[in-house]
């Protein structure tokens, strides 16, 4: 059974990391300077986006890359920029009582499934680039509606799933694999035919937005496009994806740890893909192996490493297993505590951080 301890240990262990790195990057400035901090790379295309939408700032050189960007997020910035005037405070602020959220659930479903609720989450913010659930970025959102949807069906609650999973849909082009996941996992419980319709509920925020998009530019899938206008990410087949990732990793300059972090990102991927479907996890498995297939088509390897903050399964998977032996969550926390810490510093600093 699900006790109140769960949600105190979820928000702890989250308050008590937040706290810290508050203490980290506060000291020395002043709290406007904080706040600016933290406004580095998509963080100020997101604030772009709520202040002008994806037209950018007039008399500002159009960014062919924002519409990369789902409207979630800058309506949530939009909002609490009503009550806080700073935008990249009110991205904080966005990220801080999500990330609360998502803690909460997270630890309520790896409880569901067997596991412990604290260690989930501890191995969810002890992960190298955990530094991006803190940020004014779309991670801890995406998750505080994907985790309880997830939550909701493994309970059989379909409306409530469907419709948190429509809130998922707004915020990132992820929520389409989780659509997806749902719909197999719908299969799999075998779910009242009476409710197969909810399904769909989740993809109408995926097609609202290409048809707005269409209205303003004609293309259906200008998302799509932006992301290969911004950052070059054309398809490619798998094995030129990693060879054109494998060359820049091999390179002297700054990019080449970040490549070279994409290429672990990569293995950690397949890892946690084989691992799912040996133990059968279908739902999950399609969830992560979407998402994989995404991200491995592209031209080089992108954001993979950080999109494994949004692999929820994964997290329960590690406390599964750290549930029954303790110095699992031990050796974890040796090894990717310090990582975090430095990843943390390089996206602070303004360096590429994943």
């Amino acid at each position: 059974m699900i006790t109140r301890s769960v949600t105190r240990d979820a928000l702890l262990l989250w308050c008590g990391s937040r706290t810290g790195l508050l203490i980290a990057t506060l000291l020395g400035v002043s709290l406007g300077e904080y706040a600016d901090k933290w406004r580095k790379w998509d963080a100020t295309l997101f604030i772009t986006i709520a202040r002008y939408g994806y037209d950018g700032e007039p008399g500002q050189p159009a960014d062919e890359g924002l519409p990369a960007f789902f409207p979630g997020l800058p309506a949530a910035l939009r909002l609490v920029h009503l009550v806080v005037p700073d935008w990249a405070a009110a991205g904080l602020l966005v990220s801080l009582v999500s990330g609360a959220v998502a803690m909460v659930a997270l630890a309520r479903l790896a409880e569901a499934e067997g596991a412990s609720g604290w260690q989930a989450v501890l191995a969810l913010l002890l992960f190298p680039m955990a530094v991006f659930l803190a940020a004014g970025y779309s991670e801890s959102l995406f998750l505080a509606f994907a985790i309880p949807a997830w939550l909701a069906a493994r309970k059989g609650n379909w409306p409530t799933a469907v419709l948190l999973a429509a809130g998922a849909s707004c915020v990132r082009i992820t929520g389409l694999f989780l659509a997806v996941a749902l719909v197999v996992e719908f299969v799999m419980q075998r779910g009242p035919a009476r409710r197969a319709g909810w399904l769909v509920v989740p993809f109408v925020p995926l097609a609202a937005y290409s048809s707005y998009h269409y209205g303003r530019t004609g293309d259906w899938l200008a998302w799509k496009h932006a992301q290969e206008a911004g950052w070059g990410r054309d398809f490619a087949w798998p094995w030129e994806a990693w060879l054109t990732t494998w060359r820049s990793a091999m390179g002297t300059d700054d990019f080449a740890v970040a490549f070279r972090m994409e290429i672990a990102g990569a293995v950690v991927v397949v890892v946690a893909l084989v691992w799912l479907l040996v133990l059968r996890r279908w739902s999950e498995a399609v969830y992560g192996g979407t998402q994989a297939l995404a991200l491995m088509t592209s031209a080089y390897y992108l954001s993979i490493p950080r999109s494994l903050l949004l692999w929820f399964p994964l997290w329960i998977l590690i406390a599964k297993v750290a549930t029954r032996r303790t110095w699992v969550i031990v050796l974890y926390a040796l090894i990717s505590g310090p990582l975090m810490l430095v990843n943390a510093g390089r996206f602070l600093d303004g360096g590429w951080a994943g």
